[in-house]
């Protein structure tokens, strides 16, 4: 044990060491938050960690995830003492084109999830602890290293619930109490029990340790890994800046190198050359492999009984579930409402019940498809703005998701204005790389729910509409993401009328109520909001000398009326055009879906009224 544990300590220093020399080199980032866990994680990494750096996409690999992802030097110092990343590679750190930025993304091979806003790491884990679990059905563990700082933030709590409720023992989170986060003390400072009375009471076995004790944290590993049924934490006294005295417990020292850091590294013992054999798996594994069989979407008769987008979001779900093995869904306890529940009767196995903790929902679907399945993740779209950190760092995590948002908009009526999304076109539409469908009937619906699960990157979001609206589109129809449909057009056009979801019933009407005055006008379904088909688009205002009007059930901003203003003015149009956005601009109230609709301005009658203003 003394040779062991003097490998540990001066593996532990060498990991300071690099951490404060790439962060003296940089002039900028955490080092001081890497030197308390330093000596963790040289016990982690010598001993218990299962991963082969040579084949990171092996499916028997351990996972670590750096929650306190801005403890980035250390997990870089780790790669180079295990020979993934060269000292010359580290001298690039935070620099322009290094993979190796200021926290942590995919771009590196070893990386799951992009950390760095707190408060993540832990619920994303948890998704990666239960793809282990019920998906692939192989013994690998997820290890995280948690931030005091973070233990703030209630996602973590969320996260806390949902692992002891789901009873993954193959999960262990590792808390760096160093005492200080970056303006000051944190809430509990170095009172662990107050650590570990939070986390017994969520079902936690939890384990309270000298951080820099290696002897201590390496038996504290020995029993988390031995602990079954339950999650396991470690809670570790550590101190931040450990090892250097200038910054040693030292406030104001967050964030910055090391001051003098040249003469950090002499007072750390120097440079070391120590190379770490990880072990690995004991085998590569297989995952488990669900049944699949041909698609069979579900049907509707064009122009027969009115059916509900949400509904038809979860037919569409189920049969797809039939059809591809690697599809999940996941919910926020309200699947009768989204109509996620069909896909939980047909396929139990793959559905996910997150119950009211939307940011764990959406983190468990980050964390499901770093293992590489498929997941549909649903709620009311209001309800989707508590989990928007998530839904961003997904998209800097370079995730591959859905999400459907259903009762958006004031056409849900009498639940009012709490319930109603009004902001999830344009806070989607904001996301890097993300898609954007709102089907307008069932037909529809169903085939962008199976365009979904082959879109390549980036976050998919689909809106739809609480109540029962006509089926516009026979079977035979085909869409396409970034396509459109023109419902009505003739040559004598005078107006281009854009809706989708309920407002383009809406918009359908006043064409017809046009029609019979007189006045022609162009409809067009823009069911992809991103990307957006601006050739159509383009087009029909050429046809209709730049007359344009968009209606949407959502607020004025960011939506559908920006969505094509903005694609008007890239196109660059040689016509002057004149647009009109109608959109909810009043905060609503309950009422019957009517007549929030009307009172809102974007009923039919509205339309038309804007149309032949417009018209002349």
């Amino acid at each position: 044990m003394d040779d062991e544990k003097q490998g540990w300590q001066e593996l532990g220093q060498q990991l300071r060491v690099d951490a404060v020399r790439v962060s003296g080199v940089a002039g900028s980032g955490h080092p001081t938050s890497s030197m308390s866990a330093a000596d963790l994680m040289a016990v982690l990494i010598s001993k218990y960690l299962r991963y082969d750096f040579d084949a990171p996409d092996n499916p028997a690999n351990d996972h670590l995830i750096f929650s306190k992802g801005h403890a980035s030097p250390l997990l870089y110092a780790i790669y180079k003492a295990v020979g993934a990343v060269t000292g010359e590679e580290m001298a690039t750190y935070r620099q322009l084109g290094s993979r190796l930025e200021g926290h942590p993304t995919p771009d590196i091979p070893w990386v799951d999830v992009a950390t760095g806003s707190l408060g993540q790491g832990l619920p994303i884990a948890v998704g990666v602890a239960l793809a282990a679990k019920r998906l692939d059905q192989l013994d690998y563990r997820t290890w995280v290293l948690c931030g005091d700082s973070e233990m703030a933030e209630g996602s973590m709590w969320e996260a806390f619930e949902e692992a002891s409720f789901a009873g993954l023992d193959n999960l262990t989170a590792i808390i760096d109490v160093n005492r200080l986060g970056q303006s000051g003390p944190t809430r509990h400072g170095w009172d662990l029990d107050a650590y570990r009375n939070r986390a017994e009471a969520f079902g936690w076995h939890a384990i309270e340790v000298d951080g820099h004790d290696v002897e201590a944290v390496d038996a504290a590993f020995a029993e988390a890994v031995a602990t079954k049924g339950k999650p396991s934490v470690i809670i570790a006294k550590t101190k931040k800046g450990a090892g250097v005295k200038s910054v040693e417990d030292q406030l104001n020292a967050h964030g910055k190198a090391v001051p003098d850091w040249e003469d950090a590294v002499k007072e750390l013992g120097g440079d070391r050359d120590i190379r770490v054999a990880v072990p690995k798996p004991p085998t590569d594994g297989t995952p488990h492999v669900f049944d699949a069989g041909a698609l069979q979407l579900p049907t509707y008769e064009k122009g027969g009984d009115k059916v509900s987008t949400r509904k038809a979001y979860g037919d569409a779900l189920a049969a797809l579930g039939s059809a591809r093995g690697d599809v999940v869904a996941l919910d926020g306890e309200v699947s009768n409402s989204t109509f996620s529940e069909i896909f939980r009767e047909a396929h139990p196995d793959r559905y996910f019940e997150c119950y009211i903790a939307e940011q764990q929902m959406i983190a468990t679907a980050i964390g499901l498809q770093v293992r590489g399945w498929v997941p549909f993740a649903s709620t009311f779209a209001a309800f989707l703005s508590r989990a928007y950190d998530f839904i961003r760092m997904a998209a800097v995590s370079q995730a591959r998701m859905n999400i459907c948002g259903s009762h958006a908009g004031v056409s849900i009526g009498e639940d009012g204005p709490s319930q109603m999304g009004l902001e999830d076109l344009a806070s989607f539409r904001a996301v890097h790389k993300s898609t954007v469908l709102y089907p307008s009937d069932a037909t529809q619906t169903a085939a962008l729910v199976a365009l979904m699960a082959d879109i390549p990157e980036g976050v998919a979001y689909l809106r739809t509409t609480r109540g029962n609206t006509d089926i516009l589109y026979g079977a035979d129809e085909t869409f396409e993401v970034g396509g459109s449909k023109v419902l009505r057009s003739s040559d004598d056009d005078k107006v281009t009328i854009v809706g989708a979801g309920i407002t383009l019933h809406e918009a359908l009407k006043a064409a017809d109520a046009l029609a019979s005055d007189g006045l022609a006008v162009r409809v067009i379904d823009l069911y992809s909001v991103k990307p957006l088909d601006a050739t159509t688009l383009t087009e029909a205002v050429r046809a209709t000398e730049g007359r344009i009007i968009t209606v949407e059930d959502h607020w004025p901003e960011g939506g559908i009326g920006d969505a094509v203003a903005s694609a008007l003015a890239e196109a660059q149009l040689d016509i002057p055009v004149k647009l009109v956005k109608l959109a909810v601009s009043k905060l609503p109230g309950s009422a019957k879906p009517d007549e929030c609709i009307t009172a809102a301005g974007i009923d039919a009658e509205a339309i038309a009224g804007a149309a032949r203003k417009l018209a002349g």
